[in-house]
């Protein structure tokens, strides 16, 4: 298995490592903590529960709307038999999802049960600067906010977290995140697997003391040695041998999975985090940083009924156990899906008439991470892109002492990688993007443009100790 420098170094599908591993013989069951003892597949696996409305209504326009509810509060859950969770979680539920429609705004009544600041954050979301969740825009304990998504952009996997200045990464960690899926009609149209075998999948990696409670320590990310998947330790899931569209979701704070079915099986990449790639691209490994999400169709149908297909991540760190998940066939059925040879075009964004430099860098002697050498500064706004422009950001990553990777997350817009060290992006890598991972010595281009809001939107590093520590920024929208 793959130790941490050996990950910098490593590398696969969208371009950001060069070599996976194979997934390792045995490995420890229990973190070097000494931790609640792990039996891989020993669990089925839960699936996400998807949300009902609590009411609609129609607008000054006349569109209609749905209307959720999520209270923010520590919950007692049962992620290993015989014990008891402690977990900060959005109405009692580990990562309940929101279905939408474009064209139809979500409203969300977002209260804060819990003893810290809270302030929700819809990830890939284009939403307006009151809606977006800035730090400004803490739910004190006790309060609520209501917050507008509109839902006028492409089809895309989301995900609602926290963003508070200074609790936003043990809010994370100790579970408040949701899954948002918004559909429209072109992606609707294409034939897809859908229903029951469209799957959200949210992993993540955990601490746990023996007696069941989470352990959070923002700088042991190297000592969480179970992995979640939809809040249960690598679980089993039974599938039928047809297609299934399988959404991953990263939600671990520093966490990146270099993911491989089977002993190398062929999985089909249609999206990653803005939606749909112009093509399926096929794939031995799957590489998932923190906050991204990546999207494939895998066909059991190859594999008899009775098979058992183990997913696992091929830079497990030294003593943890690979797996990640099991597929377990058990059962034939109608397959009706079908992936095009042809997804979605990406948008032209336009001609750049600005270009923005950002260095990520780890300063030694404060313990900050910076951004073009200052941390963040909440009484500071570092630019103010205007509104209509084209931008062209370079992200250059200066920590090889350290050999710290970074990634850049945009708040408001997703954008198109142009190219990595001057390549050419893998075409994992060719669809929209709103988080990308720069390994250490190394730079990324990126195109963006800035459209319908103004106002103050963050930009930051999605290693959440990272940001915790200063990697973060705000820009200011201009008309």
């Amino acid at each position: 298995m793959l130790t941490r420098r050996q990950l910098i170094k490593a590398g696969a599908a969208t371009g950001v490592l060069a070599a996976a591993s194979g997934a390792g013989a045995t490995a420890l069951a229990r973190g070097s903590g000494g931790g609640v003892a792990e039996e891989a597949f020993a669990v089925p696996l839960k699936r996400a529960r998807v949300l009902r409305p609590l009411g609609g209504g129609r607008g000054r326009h006349g569109a209609g709307y749905d209307v959720y509810r999520l209270s923010a509060r520590e919950t007692d859950v049962s992620v290993f038999p015989g014990t008891t969770t402690r977990m900060r979680l959005f109405n009692g539920e580990l990562a309940p999802v929101i279905r939408a429609t474009r064209g139809r705004p979500v409203v969300i009544e977002q209260t804060n049960a819990l003893g810290v600041p809270f302030s929700m954050h819809l990830h890939g979301g284009h939403v307006p600067a009151r809606h977006d969740g800035h730090p400004d825009n803490e739910v004190l304990p006790g309060g609520s906010r209501v917050f507008n998504y509109p839902n006028e952009q492409r089809a895309a996997t989301m995900w609602l977290h926290d963003h508070s200045h200074h609790a936003h990464a043990e809010n994370v960690y100790l579970g408040t995140v949701a899954g948002y899926l918004l559909t429209d009609a072109f992606e609707e149209r294409l034939p897809l697997p859908k229903g029951q075998y469209d799957v959200p999948l949210y992993l993540r990696d955990a601490k746990f003391a023996g007696d069941g409670s989470l352990v959070y320590d923002m700088d042991g990310f190297m000592d969480r040695p179970t992995v979640l998947v939809n809040g249960r330790p690598r679980p089993y899931f039974e599938v039928a041998a047809r297609k299934y569209r399988i959404r991953l979701t990263n939600t671990s704070n520093e966490r990146a999975f270099l993911l491989r079915l089977g002993e190398g099986d062929e999985m089909t990449h249609i999206a990653t985090d803005g939606g749909l790639l112009p093509a399926p691209v096929s794939a031995r490994v799957l590489e998932i940083w923190p906050a991204e999400r990546q999207e494939v169709v895998i066909d059991f149908s190859r594999y008899p009924v009775g098979s058992q297909v183990v997913l696992s991540n091929a830079i497990a760190f030294p003593g943890e156990l690979p797996e990640v998940m099991r597929f377990d066939v058990v059962r034939t059925a109608h397959d009706p899906s079908a992936v095009p040879d042809r997804l979605r075009p990406v948008p032209d964004l336009g001609t750049p008439t600005v270009e923005r430099t950002f260095v990520m860098s780890f300063d030694a002697a404060t313990g900050q991470h910076l951004i073009n050498g200052k941390p963040f500064d909440p009484e500071r706004v570092d630019m103010r892109p205007r509104l209509g422009t084209t931008e062209v950001w370079t992200v250059r990553n200066t920590d090889t002492q350290f050999g710290i990777p970074h990634s850049l997350h945009t708040h408001l817009e997703h954008f198109q990688v142009l190219d990595r060290d001057g390549a050419a992006p893998a075409p994992g890598e060719a669809g929209l993007k709103d988080t990308v991972t720069v390994m250490p010595g190394k730079s990324v281009r990126f195109k963006l443009r800035f459209t319908d809001y103004t106002g103050k939107f963050m930009y930051h590093c999605h290693l959440l100790g990272h940001m915790t520590m200063g990697m973060m920024g705000q820009m200011e929208v201009v008309d």
